[in-house]
């Protein structure tokens, strides 16, 4: 995840601070000049704007003062709460920080060596699957003198305006951050997965199952590293509206911790062992607080012992800091965006996680076998003319997390487009050998379908049996055109491709899937088997699961052959399963013929061998295509 960063614009910071210095001038930046360009492209500040440097609004200015903190940051004028509570989420994870502000160390203030100051700074981001390196110069937006945009408590701290500015770069401009999502930029900032919770469509704190189960979930994310915020859902006239209860709608705060606190005072709490599921966030104001129970001041503090409060460091200010009992927040907050670090290092104590990333495009051709701008499934005719990937579960079960992002274009709204377009995607179980894309849905089942939504990334957890899968990601509407980014993280490796068309020439193509057994009488016994089945093709063969204890299984096992001898038999042999041998228990064998029937069919059980002509008790019901053509299935 932290490889090295390309520069940004092709520019190079240690290169273009060395010339600076040996010049003997400070830098500025050519691709994003300290003009009004840089600041609007339709509403401009609300004021005289002029461009100072640090050290021009203030006498020693700092990168850092006192170390780096979530408190740190104060949202200025343009709507972006959610960068802002992304960096007060950010300033709590030193590994992260680190990456994001490289070299802070080299990168902060000499006062004492002002001649190697060049007035020239560099941050990375995680830009659509790539750290960018994004130099700017220092030159800050001010009205009378103050910062107009993101600013430090501290009058001569600088990081976070300079973060600001550099995202803003990558934005094309300041105004282009109005309007976001917490979630994306924490992804910027880390690599990480996003996940959006819609606490107000669960109702969490109506079922106290599911919301311990989302606290236990929450906790471990918050343990690992990942990084939380939440916000209320409110109308275009309610953007930033302070409630009565002190949470503002329409507004980003970032979770700074998640806890279980101990209640009671001195031994006797430990004896008792009693905790309650709190929650601690941070408004990127500063200020405005909750007022309910477990803010700062509220009775229910007095449940909590000296130690306990002191090691949560509870503050009685306006400091835009509160906590709030995770009830609470599962009832008046209505979304939560959840950031996992997934961990995908081969030497870690925890949990390993496989990851397989893949870059394509949602495209239009005038052949519609090439087209790949399909629409979601609602659309039926085009569905499968979207891109497609193959997977494998190896498991008998494996938990799968699926990430589909699309490319920001915030860029573009200065030209009045760069808004997320709606998307999402398909997870079909297929055929055991399928090699090559689908063109048709025979029986093949769609698994799980993610959320459709006009956000960046969209992200799915499930757990698949043994098997096949592809993954169609799509636009929600057909002949929407765009990029994506598709990841596959699963416990074990799970081959994850790009299915291709498949030009390979063959004589015939069998399509076969069971359908189950009709009759129970496998093997004139009374007691159920451990029944599976193997189809036999060319050399080619598909074996299914065991079914356990049973003389009626419904296999649902499929595949696909490639034939080149269409003269050869298929054969569909059912084993029972045994500890010291398995047990032949009759087979079916087929022509495969294109005259065939396609429909479902019922077929007695046979001998093998010499004695292929001769009934075994039992019958087993299959379904088989035969076609010459590939875009048949």
């Amino acid at each position: 995840m932290f490889s090295s960063a390309a520069p940004y614009k092709n520019q190079h910071y240690h290169d273009l601070k060395k010339d600076c210095i040996k010049d003997q001038k400070l830098f500025e930046d050519p691709e994003f000049p300290a003009t009004s360009s840089s600041l609007y492209f339709r509403k401009p500040p609300p004021g005289f704007v002029e461009w100072k440097r640090p050290g021009e609004i203030c006498q020693e200015p700092y990168l850092f003062v006192e170390g780096i903190s979530s408190h740190d940051l104060n949202q200025g004028v343009v709507g972006n709460c959610w960068f802002v509570a992304a960096c007060s989420c950010l300033a709590l994870k030193p590994n992260l920080w680190k990456k994001v502000i490289p070299d802070h160390k080299e990168q902060e203030w000499d006062h004492k060596h002002p001649a190697e100051y060049a007035g020239i700074f560099h941050f990375q981001f995680w830009v659509f699957g790539e750290w960018v390196d994004v130099v700017v110069d220092d030159r800050l937006p001010t009205i009378n003198g103050e910062l107009i945009y993101c600013h430090s408590k501290e009058n001569n701290e600088f990081w976070s305006a300079l973060v600001e500015k550099a995202y803003a770069k990558l934005a094309g401009c300041y105004e282009s951050l109005e309007g976001g999502n917490t979630g994306d930029a924490v992804v910027d900032f880390s690599g990480a997965v996003s996940e959006l919770v819609s606490l107000e469509e669960g109702a969490f704190y109506k079922d106290q199952k599911k919301e311990e189960q989302l606290f236990e979930d929450l906790l471990k994310v918050y343990d690992r590293g990942g990084i939380i915020s939440c916000s209320i859902k409110a109308e275009p006239h309610e953007i930033e509206l302070k409630m009565s209860n002190g949470l503002v709608k329409g507004h980003a705060y970032s979770v700074t911790a998640v806890k279980k606190v101990r209640l009671g005072h001195g031994l006797l709490a430990y004896f008792q062992n009693e905790t309650i599921p709190l929650i601690r966030m941070r408004n990127p104001w500063g200020k405005t607080e909750w007022k309910g129970a477990w803010s700062d001041s509220s009775e229910e503090w007095s449940k909590v012992g000296d130690t306990e409060r002191g090691n949560l460091g509870i503050t009685v200010a306006d400091d835009g800091e509160f906590w709030m009992s995770f009830t609470d927040w599962c009832k008046f907050f209505t979304e939560a965006d959840v950031c996992r670090l997934i961990n995908t290092s081969m030497i870690s104590v925890h949990k390993t996680w496989h990851e397989v990333v893949h870059f394509g495009s949602w495209t239009k051709n005038a052949e519609p076998l090439l087209n790949r701008c399909g629409g979601c499934s609602n659309h039926r005719q085009t569905f499968l003319q979207n891109p497609q990937y193959l997977f494998d579960i190896t498991k008998e079960a494996d938990e799968v997390l699926i990430s589909l992002q699309q490319k920001d274009l915030k860029s573009l709204r200065k030209v009045g487009q760069g808004e997320n377009l709606t998307i999402g995607f398909s997870v079909f179980k297929v055929e055991l050998n399928r090699k090559y894309r689908m063109h048709d849905i025979l029986t093949q089942e769609s698994v799980v379908t993610s959320t459709y939504i006009n956000a960046r990334s969209v992200f799915l957890r499930a757990t698949l049996p043994l098997g096949r899968y592809i993954i169609f990601p799509t636009t929600f509407r057909p002949l929407t055109l765009g990029d994506f980014m598709l990841r596959v993280f699963t416990d074990v490796e799970s081959g994850c491709r790009y299915a291709s068309f498949g030009l390979r020439t063959v004589s015939s193509l069998i399509y076969f899937t069971m359908t189950g057994s009709k009759k129970s009488s496998f093997g004139c016994r009374d007691t159920g088997a451990d029944p599976y089945v193997i189809i036999h093709c060319e050399g080619q063969s598909v074996r299914s699961t065991i079914k356990t204890d049973t003389l009626q299984p419904e296999f649902k096992t499929s595949g696909v052959f490639y034939r080149k001898k269409p003269r050869k038999p298929i054969t569909v042999e059912v084993w029972n399963s045994n500890a010291v041998k398995d047990e032949f228990m009759g087979q079916v064998v087929l022509s495969g013929s294109l005259k065939d029937s396609s429909g479902p069919q019922k077929l007695q059980l046979r001998k093998g061998g010499r004695n292929a002509a001769d009934e075994m008790p039992g019958t087993i019901g299959l379904r088989i295509v035969t076609a010459t053509q590939l875009t048949v299935i």
